[in-house]
């Protein structure tokens, strides 16, 4: 899957807009990583617990993201971009969301490129019916 901060992309031209697709995660810190957290950063810097753990959430979101696209027909996703929430304190929500699209490689780079992925099974060779 092709997967693009901005809103094309680059050697590609969109052919079809599939729309707006999303994945999220849920996730509670347990008091275990709470209060390794809180001794770890009454030092100051990084929390690798905490940093591990949203890692892992942001992970978690992206790839319902790219099976949401998938499911759609898409071969890229345009505009993608994580939100975050806070729920009830202890719960945080992780959203990775954009628009599910169809590329066709414009250039003899993005040719090279999707022929390549196209054989890692990465992307479809052509556009779903």
């Amino acid at each position: 899957m092709l997967m693009a901060t901005t809103n094309e992309v680059p050697g590609y031209t969109t052919t079809r807009m599939l729309g707006e697709v999303f994945g999220v995660t849920v996730r509670r810190l347990d008091f275990g990583n709470t209060l390794t957290a809180g001794f770890s950063s009454m030092g100051g810097g990084e929390v690798p617990q905490l940093t591990s753990l949203v890692v892992q959430s942001r992970n978690q979101a992206m790839g319902r993201l790219v099976e949401a696209a998938r499911r759609r027909g898409a071969n890229a996703v345009v505009g993608m971009r994580f939100d975050t929430g806070d729920m009830s304190g202890s719960l945080s929500e992780i959203c990775a969301y954009g628009t599910a699209v169809w590329v066709e490689p414009a250039t003899e780079e993005a040719r090279a490129q999707y022929a390549g992925m196209v054989e890692a099974g990465r992307v479809p060779a052509t556009p779903p019916h």
